[in-house]
């Protein structure tokens, strides 16, 4: 036990006070009295920050007053600490005293899993999320910060600004989401961020955050994917297409030319080589994400994003009713969101009630048990592409002729492309509206909406008009 407390280094440090009062803010901002081991230890330290707020002198008559008043004055312990020399440099003995008051904590901690597990019969998951907090606190309060010197905050700052000079001059502030018209309106996905994205099914709510997931990794950051619908390598399939241009039913078939295979083999060699982390196990709990999250961003710190696909199949605790299950989902990925300092992005499906509208476009109320979602995201985006219900509506119309005998003619075409609307519902630092971008089916690819002037100016100089309506480019 004697490793775990120095009484003559704590002495030391409180006498030190009470000879030179001014060292008291600095010490006071790396300890506080619990890192104290004696009780009446601790006391001297809380009076000596009693005193400090009413604007009092740390000396030994004022000490004494608090503490009697107080109702902890000893004279003997009182005595030891008067009769401890001071001393100069107090960063070394500071260390100590925090160093032995982190492994007092971490004792504790021992104790009370011991008490949970055994005695009071917790069930597995609460008692790791019990353990899992307690040890954060332990660190968070093992680490001390001290003022960033100006230059250190300059050459941060123009590393930053390099940067975003990178990027092309964008308005971009926190994580990039891919897309440079989404990032315009967002300026990024902001570190602890919620962000959901919703949409009905066919839209495609998985292709998106794929193709965030991999212009993260391809930026050399760290991607966690928890796939609780899709097998990994359905994902990875997926994303070789977008990152090809090989249609994903030619890869899923491998009827590949010899380029495409080449191709191929350069793409997966690369993808290899960066960080994606994806658990597709199929089942997850809030506490399952909290901990398989916390462990790898603490052995990854390059990890920059985390996905979860998606939210309506976690599980809760079931203890009252779903509702108040994705409640304490929501909130729970709000607060390691913030914990880690990273956005967490967060799939969630929509109501069927969009559907009996004639503007199917998305609106919050369509969140499928919105109230706690709604609540605790910083971003709702809704994914939505008009073609999906064109095409729906006209194979309903051809059924519905053939029903009764008729010929149906119908004037839809499928393209490769369609224009697709990501429609910022909630923004809670930004402002809400519509982001333009384009869906390659074959490659289940979102990208950029070219405007309109671009195409233009590369048609003026041939033989066909300038103004030629809707030009369909090959896909890229």
């Amino acid at each position: 036990m004697e490793n775990m407390y120095n009484l003559n280094i704590e002495r030391a440090v409180l006498s030190a006070i009470i000879f030179d009062p001014e060292i008291y803010e600095e010490i006071a901002a790396k300890l506080s009295p619990q890192d104290f081991y004696l009780p009446f230890h601790q006391h001297v330290f809380l009076s000596m920050e009693e005193l400090s707020r009413e604007e009092k002198p740390i000396d030994e008559e004022f000490l004494r007053s608090k503490l009697v008043s107080m109702g902890k004055f000893d004279e003997v312990a009182m005595l030891d600490l008067l009769s401890a020399n001071p001393i100069s440099n107090t960063s070394a003995y500071l260390t100590e005293i925090k160093a032995k008051s982190t492994k007092r904590a971490l004792a504790t901690l021992a104790t009370e899993i011991k008490k949970v597990t055994i005695e009071d019969d917790l069930p597995a998951e609460e008692v790791m999320n019990l353990v899992e907090k307690k040890l954060y606190e332990i660190t968070q309060n093992n680490t001390n910060e001290d003022f960033r010197e100006s230059k250190e905050i300059t050459l941060s700052m123009m590393d930053e600004i390099n940067r975003l000079k990178a990027l092309g001059n964008s308005k971009l502030i926190g994580t990039d989401t891919g897309f440079k018209n989404l990032n315009d309106k967002t300026s990024g996905f902001g570190k602890g961020d919620l962000v959901i994205i919703a949409a009905r099914p066919a839209m495609g709510k998985t292709a998106l955050v794929l193709n965030m997931a991999l212009k993260a990794i391809e930026r050399n950051e760290g991607v966690a994917f928890f796939s609780l619908e899709m097998p990994a390598e359905q994902l990875m399939l997926r994303m070789l297409s977008a990152k090809t241009s090989i249609p994903l039913q030619a890869l899923r078939v491998g009827d590949l030319r010899d380029e495409q295979w080449s191709q191929l083999a350069a793409a997966t060699d690369d993808i290899a080589q960066k960080k994606l982390f994806v658990d597709d196990g199929g089942y997850a709990t809030i506490h399952h994400v909290r901990s398989k999250l916390r462990k790898l961003k603490s052995q990854h710190p390059e990890i920059s994003v985390a996905i979860i696909d998606y939210l309506q199949l976690m599980s809760g605790e079931g203890k009252e009713g779903r509702q108040q299950e994705v409640s304490e989902i929501s909130r729970g990925l709000k607060q390691l969101a913030r914990e880690l300092q990273i956005p967490i992005v967060a799939l969630s499906q929509l109501n069927r009630g969009v559907e009996s509208r004639d503007n199917k476009r998305p609106m919050l109320s369509d969140l499928r048990e919105s109230g706690a979602i709604e609540q605790d995201a910083d971003i709702i985006l809704f994914v939505y592409r008009d073609d999906v219900y064109r095409e729906a509506q006209e194979k309903e119309r051809e059924m519905k002729a053939k029903a009764e005998g008729k010929e149906y003619t119908s004037d839809f075409r499928k393209k490769p492309e369609e224009d697709a609307e990501i429609i910022i519902g909630k923004q809670r630092n930004g402002p809400t509206g519509t982001v333009e971008l384009v869906f390659q089916k074959n490659f289940t690819r979102f990208v950029d909406k070219v405007s309109g002037p671009a195409f233009e100016i590369e048609y003026q100089d041939a033989d066909i008009p300038a103004n030629t309506g809707n030009i369909e480019l090959p896909p890229i």
